[in-house]
């Protein structure tokens, strides 16, 4: 009871706040049950395992010592990133999302505690950043106040304390940690702003935006929604600001002349969802029709198949129109998030279901796959497709523990219980179902009291029983949300389209009788005198569907991918002897659907016929019929590192053959050092480089040893008898700091020892070509070279080929 008290109060602060709104209401999660069904085992998997883990992590990582090292004055304390805090804020904000859908007084103490150390921090005058107030010895440390805004995430940090202490009061009626972000708050009210004296720079991260309306929400004060405004109407405007930070920070033009989605993907989906807050709450058009722009621009350029942004390589953001990589696509989790956060206000904007099909889209697919089954494992990036050589995940080719930046594992813990929230929605006579979901809920619709209660095994079926229940009988309008998937459309634009487009014959009735609803945007709509007790019925067929990508693609021509309702398929090399870059799919390959519950927690697979390629002795290449299975994106990667593919070719040419074996590549490599992030791989691969900096294969280097004597060697396979080597070096001058070395020389094993070769020819050190040495015969069971780095450099191998004697 409490917590609906706490809700009902929230809400009357809104109205008190600003005359305008969001002509949409969304029916807040916690009037939302979820039953037994997809979601409720991995909100209960979040909730006990990893809200727990992720505060075990920021014990043992400092995150939380350093609120401490605040309080103390401590500048030895502080251990990590300078914004660590928003960490902890965001883990705070899903513990509380938990606490309001189950109480545990276990979790509830040590909120307590913890918020206590966050007071303790926090300076006198509201001030809270631990790597500052601790006098850390780092550079945002010693520096003065708002110094560095573009990078230091002073701002950014405390949006998400805002967020985790409305969320926090929300779950429990508590205001210690309210009162910490509204004295922080009124700090920055006084020091940012229009006035005379006040700062007009923007912060380089955005987050405060969201944090500063949600704050404004939950107190009824304006001075937060004026700030928030003030930080969009400031962002881009080069005529009252003494620095832009440029298109990575959406900071290179005021927001009503932008229509690209440009720089950072987290920072760009934040603002976005802040400049719809700010739409919504000002009722300003310039504002909507901006974000319009810009979210057509995604949708119709940018976004991926999975429904998430950004590529390696492109700062974590967008790469430009059509540019979507998948070996190499970045898609970080994190980003996903901010696009869903952005994707629900769209809808809660305008009322139509194309928002809630890309919200949709981004749940099952660019979301789901960053969070392990277990809870306990994510990923950073989301590819699409992985060769087991290019360490996508931060140096790792499958999910991590945690990661030196963990904002994703912390974001996760704060979205998953909040998806409930995304489900209905209600505008005056209108009640909006967006996400079918097993469970129940309750809502006001027109000043009356309605309860829907869902039965459905969604996403496996598109079968989906709603009963309805209003206080009294009462006239409404229940908008059931066809999916684009249903209607043939992948997304609102043509930048992937599936091969058959039909629409499905979709079907509802209420009461067992069929309705032919008005289909309204997207939505089903059942207008009708509603009775205690009526059931809807709702039959979204799930054919499996073929998509293929624009033609401006160049990474998916002569590709296809496979959907089945709203999830994305891959496949991995756990059902195809590890190996699937080598398969393509013909185009009248039938696919047949089979649910397997004792298989990744229980999914439906695609099983069916491909074909498969593979090089022959004599250099011949074979092209022979194979299974093939296909399983959600989500749940790839479950069974350990191997190779994976969404957009699968079409025809034998654009499958990979895997090359002749060579000495190289049947050899064994080790060396005296190797950075995380390379493969030591890469040194036999036989992808051949396009110049010493390319960027685009796999490599090896000695970073960030520099100006050191490195080796690498191959434990060859069996003793061979051999007389020339080839070494491409790898050297990225303009871009980093490796360097063909200063100087090399091979090395062959005799007995216990290693000896340089004989008569070698030329030990050059001469970019984007092989270096050739050939030497006197020698019989090994190993080779190895010997490199002097350059001083103040380091340096690398891109390929190193080896040949038998004649």
């Amino acid at each position: 009871m409490r917590q609906s008290i706490v809700l009902v109060g929230l809400l009357i602060s809104i109205s008190a706040t600003n005359a305008a709104d969001y002509p949409i209401r969304p029916v807040p999660f916690t009037s939302v049950e979820v039953g037994s069904g997809f979601w409720r085992p991995r909100m209960e998997t979040n909730r006990t395992v990893t809200i727990p883990y992720c505060f075990e992590r920021c014990e043992e990582t400092g995150r939380i010592s350093n609120f401490v090292a605040a309080a103390e004055k401590n500048p030895d304390g502080f251990e990590g990133i300078y914004f660590n805090d928003s960490d902890v804020f965001k883990i705070v904000e899903g513990a509380a999302y938990a606490l309001a859908l189950k109480p545990d007084p276990k979790l509830d103490d040590y909120l307590d505690d913890l918020i206590a150390k966050f007071a303790a921090a926090q300076e006198p005058d509201g001030y809270l950043y631990t790597v500052k107030t601790s006098g850390s010895k780092s550079r945002y440390g010693q520096e003065p106040r708002w110094t560095g805004l573009g990078h230091s995430h002073e701002l950014y940090n405390v949006g998400h304390m805002y967020e985790a202490a409305v969320a926090h009061y929300q779950a429990t009626g508590k205001r210690n940690f309210l009162d910490i972000a509204i004295k922080n708050a009124d700090l920055i009210a006084k020091v940012f702003g229009p006035k005379p004296g006040q700062r007009t720079d923007v912060p380089g991260h955005e987050e405060i935006e969201i944090g500063l309306v949600r704050l404004a929400r939950a107190t009824g004060n304006p001075n937060y929604f004026d700030l928030a405004k003030f930080f969009v109407q400031m962002r881009g405007n080069e005529s009252k600001r003494v620095k832009l930070y440029g298109q990575y920070a959406q900071d290179h033009a005021p927001v009503v002349g932008q229509s690209e989605a440009v720089g950072h993907a987290v920072r760009g989906g934040y603002f976005y969802a802040g400049v719809a807050d700010v739409a919504a709450l000002t009722e300003d058009q310039s504002y909507i029709d901006a974000i319009d722009r810009i979210w057509q621009d995604v949708v119709s350029r940018k976004l991926y198949l999975i429904g998430s942004v950004g590529q390696h390589g492109a700062g974590e953001g967008y790469a430009g129109a059509y540019q979507l990589t998948n070996l190499k696509a970045y898609n970080e989790t994190c980003a996903a998030i901010a696009l869903a956060m952005w994707n629900h206000r769209m809808f809660l904007l305008h009322g139509d279901s194309k928002y809630a099909d890309v919200l949709e889209r981004i749940l099952y697919n660019g979301f789901l796959s960053g969070v392990s089954l277990s809870g306990d494992q994510f990923f950073y990036p989301n590819p699409l497709e992985c060769d087991m050589q290019f360490k996508f995940n931060h140096g790792d080719l499958q999910r991590s523990p945690w990661f030196g930046c963990s904002c994703c594992p912390s974001n996760v813990v704060r979205f998953l219980p909040s998806i409930p929230g995304y489900a209905y929605a209600v505008r005056d006579k209108n009640l909006y179902v967006n996400l079918f979901l097993a469970g129940q809920m309750r809502t006001d619709v027109d000043g009356g009291e309605v309860k829907l209660k869902q039965d459905t095994n969604y996403p496996w079926s598109g079968k989906i029983r709603i009963t309805v229940t209003p206080e009294v009988s009462r006239s409404f309008s229940l908008r059931l949300r066809i999916p684009g998937w249903v209607r043939g459309e992948v997304l609102p634009s043509d930048l992937y389209q599936y091969e058959d487009a039909t629409p499905s014959k979709w079907t509802v009735s209420v009461n067992g009788k069929p309705v032919n609803a008005d289909l309204v945007n997207g939505y089903a709509v059942l207008d009708r005198q509603w009775e205690a007790g009526d059931l809807v019925e709702l039959d979204l067929p799930m054919p499996v569907r073929r998509v293929l990508a624009n033609e401006q693609i160049e990474f998916d021509r002569g590709r296809v991918a496979i959907e089945r309702g709203p999830l994305v398929y891959c496949i991995e090399g756990a059902d195809h002897d590890g190996k699937v870059l080598n398969l393509w799919l013909p185009d009248d390959s039938v696919l047949h659907p089979e649910h397997h519950q004792d298989l990744l927690g229980g999914v439906t697979v695609l099983r069916g016929e491909a074909n498969a390629v593979s090089r022959q002795e004599n250099g011949t290449i074979a092209d022979r019929t194979a299974a093939i299975t296909f399983i959600p994106y989500f749940a790839w990667c479950h069974r350990g590192a191997n190779e994976m593919r969404v957009w699968i070719p079409r025809s034998p040419d654009l499958a990979t053959v895997s090359p002749i074996p060579t000495i190289a590549s049947t050899s064994k490599a080790t060396a005296s050092h190797k950075h995380g992030a390379d493969t030591i791989n890469a040194l036999a691969d036989q992808i051949l480089p396009a110049n010493s900096i390319d960027h685009e294969i796999p490599r090896f280097t000695w970073w960030n040893h520099r100006g050191t004597q490195e080796w690498v060697q191959y434990e060859l396979d069996k003793p061979t008898m051999v007389s020339k080597v080839a070494v491409y070096w790898f050297d990225d001058t303009g871009r980093g700091a490796c360097r063909v070395p200063k100087s090399w020389k091979l090395l062959y094993r005799d007995g216990d020892q290693w000896k340089p070769v004989d008569n070698a020819n030329d030990y050059r050190t001469k970019k984007d070509e092989f270096i050739e040495v050939q030497f006197t015969p020698v019989q090994t069971s190993a080779l190895r070279i010997q490199v002097q780095l350059q001083p103040s450099f380091s340096g690398g191998i891109l390929e190193w080929q080896v040949q038998a004697n004649p």
